[in-house]
């Protein structure tokens, strides 16, 4: 919790921006003093907040940090302008539209000595922090399998990015986040169906650095919304709905044979299934919590940092050249 009062701003009220206002309208330790965006809204907001129409406009009020809530393309831009002020910043997922752009980003936040964090807001979610924790544990045992659906209707809000830097950006950092192993190779298929310019669904065959397969299914023309991140190991699975965060084991069983010819085969068969009761807070306000705390603190414990998001926009980016050139593609 920091001693002092914390002077915050947002830049973006879109549909993310305003999830961002809610939560920083209220977050301990800290007082909005301004938002940005250059379109008119109509919002009711805590005395003493603006809304302003630059990001010029507000680094004058002197923060401490802002919310980077714009569309992804302005990430870079807006980045460049909070560092050169020595203002921390938060920013939505990806971290920049570019791998150039979010290199740069980097560099500009970690030359001045300032923190700059990544709103990978999936790691935040109870049921996966429980799963990590236990994957961590071993409780598993090896780690053969990840498998992730994302799938939805189409968001109006993105103009900008396609599935892949939308939505799949949070199934590539979760799942290197949650296994603790980095992108070896990705392939991948893309579709456009819905006669934007940008893909609107994906799917992603990947190998990590430790030999761990991993499977992304998402797209944007689904009218079932889907949130699942299913794990097979050694001893059994584990499936996460992060839509209620949920979190379930389903325990291999044993199978035994006189059948000398697959004696050997150490196949599974059902065996118990536990549900666990988890303790459920908003990921998008632990998230805001974590990055206050770092700012106050000086570290980056408990945040997504600029590496690691820059990491996934190489690993995204490596998942589009591979559906445009239908080849596997080494991110390392």
């Amino acid at each position: 919790m920091p001693n002092r009062v914390l002077r915050t701003g947002l830049i973006g009220l879109g549909a993310m921006g305003r999830n961002h206002l809610r939560v920083l309208s209220e977050l301990e330790g800290t007082q909005l003093v301004a938002a940005v965006d250059p379109q008119p809204v109509n919002l009711k907001l805590r005395p003493g907040t603006t809304i302003l129409k630059s990001v010029e406009e507000l680094v004058a009020k002197k923060l401490d940090y802002a919310v980077v809530a714009c569309p992804t393309g302005l990430h870079h831009a807006v980045g460049l302008v909070l560092a050169e002020a020595g203002v921390h910043a938060l920013f939505e997922k990806p971290l920049a539209a570019t791998v150039a752009a979010a290199r740069d980003l980097m560099a500009a936040f970690d030359s001045r000595g300032l923190t700059a964090g990544v709103g990978h807001i999936e790691r935040y979610n109870p049921a996966l922090q429980n799963l990590r924790e236990r994957l961590t544990a071993g409780t598993l045992g090896e780690v053969y399998q990840v498998v992730t659906r994302r799938q939805g209707p189409f968001p109006a809000r993105i103009g900008d990015v396609g599935v892949v830097k939308d939505l799949a950006t949070h199934d590539i950092d979760l799942t290197a986040w949650v296994t603790d192993q980095d992108y070896k190779s990705v392939a991948a298929l893309t579709a456009r169906r819905s006669g934007r310019e940008h893909e609107d669904m994906v799917l992603v065959v990947a190998e990590l650095t430790g030999s761990v397969m991993a499977n992304h299914i998402v797209n944007w023309l689904s009218p079932l919304k889907e949130r699942s991140t299913i794990v097979t190991g050694e001893r059994g699975c584990y499936v996460v709905d992060t839509l209620t965060a949920d979190l379930s084991f389903y325990a291999n069983g044993s199978v035994s044979t006189d059948w000398e010819a697959i004696r050997n085969f150490r196949g599974v068969s059902e065996g118990d299934v536990t549900r666990f009761a988890i303790a459920r807070r908003e990921p998008l306000l632990v998230e805001h919590e974590r990055f206050r705390d770092a700012v106050v603190e000086g570290h980056q414990n408990g945040i997504v940092t600029a590496a690691a998001g820059l990491r996934t926009v190489e690993v995204s980016v490596a998942v589009l050249e591979s559906a445009a050139t239908g080849r596997t593609v080494l991110t390392r």
